[in-house]
């Protein structure tokens, strides 16, 4: 029940998010995050080619004024580069698990 109900809220506050149209201090916030991430796994050495590409639709659409699409995309490249960190650091350790022995 207490899950459905913080589902519930979060698809609340997602969908009141996506009513307030973006602003180029939302992009630029937004951006910073993103490149931050992208920053963090390139020094784990496991940048995703998709993190630049996104990061790149998403100055392209903040250049076009079109910063609702802007801050999505950067908000996509960060939670990529998120995901790359997360794989760098969990498969540091669990290739041994795969070791023959």
């Amino acid at each position: 029940m207490l899950k459905t109900v913080l589902a519930a809220a979060l698809l609340l506050a997602g969908a009141a998010s996506a009513l307030a149209a973006s602003t180029e201090a939302d992009f630029k916030a937004a951006s910073a995050a993103a490149e931050a991430a992208n920053k963090e796994a390139g020094s784990l050495r496991n940048q995703w080619t998709t993190t630049a590409a996104t990061l790149a639709a998403a100055k392209k659409a903040a250049d076009a004024g079109d910063f609702d699409a802007a801050v999505a995309s950067a908000k996509e490249a960060e939670a990529l580069a998120r995901a790359s960190i997360f794989q760098a650091t969990s498969e540091k350790e669990r290739w041994k698990a795969m070791e023959i022995r």
